[in-house]
């Protein structure tokens, strides 16, 4: 994993820490949200599957009853028998969360009468097609519900799949190389100061190589002018006479 491109120092040793610490938080958190909206995902998708086969197994029965009808009366007067349903279901859309997730909520009210037409011209077979779609109709807006739960619970699954994804694979693995780089390089960077500081002191108090400088004075004797000689030590051991006074 490529580490981020930052200088080694403690401010940013700080801040990728502080990320590193969120990172995890939010991997924490989404990890739980992830396990929620599968548990929460399975459920649904199961009760979806038993109701779309509900459905489909009476729809299925009132096509067949429809076309019973149409045999029975012809296709002419049966859309003439349909143009007289004028009223159907009302249904009223209410959202509610799941894990931050909108999730509707249909209520149905109302329904068409029973009987829309008059029993003249109608037979059997269309009233027991009226009675099957009735039904039918009455089941749709649950089927309609419990759909739309489970695409908008399967699509939050994977986008939150993908965000934990990246933290574990991508984000959490960079800031920890991150922060075990700038570790390594402080701690160098302490060393060689320490080192470099050792050596200064040792420098500073290892004794002066050689004997220190000395002068010697020869004693004062009135000699014609009434000077004496200063002999003076070089540092080597040898004596000069350079000064006179």
């Amino acid at each position: 994993m490529t580490r981020l491109r930052v200088a080694p120092t403690r401010s940013n040793l700080f801040k990728i820490r502080d990320n590193l610490r969120l990172a995890r938080e939010g991997y924490s958190i989404l990890d739980k949200k992830r396990e929620t909206l599968t548990t929460e995902l399975l459920h649904m998708a199961h009760e979806a599957r038993q109701l779309q086969e509900r459905v489909w197994a009476m729809l299925a029965d009132a096509y067949h009853a429809m076309e019973m009808a149409r045999l029975s009366m012809g296709r002419e007067h049966l859309e003439w028998v349909a143009l007289s349903v004028t009223s159907t279901i009302e249904v009223r859309v209410i959202p509610h969360s799941v894990m931050g997730v909108p999730i509707p909520t249909v209520e149905s009210h109302g329904g068409p009468p029973k009987t829309p037409y008059g029993y003249a011209n109608t037979t059997v077979e269309l009233d027991e097609a009226a009675l099957r779609f009735r039904k039918v109709l009455a089941e749709i807006p649950a089927l309609a519900e419990t759909m739309t739960t489970v695409w908008r619970l399967a699509r939050e699954l994977q986008k939150t799949q993908r965000r934990v994804n990246a933290l574990q694979y991508i984000f959490i693995p960079q800031y920890e190389e991150t922060v075990a780089y700038i570790e390594s390089a402080l701690e160098e960077r302490e060393r060689e100061e320490t080192f470099r500081l050792k050596r200064i002191k040792s420098k500073v108090s290892a004794p002066t190589v050689g004997p220190p400088e000395r002068e010697y004075t020869q004693p004062t004797r009135d000699v014609s002018g009434g000077l004496s000689i200063v002999y003076r030590d070089t540092g080597d051991g040898r004596l000069t006479s350079a000064d006179f006074d």
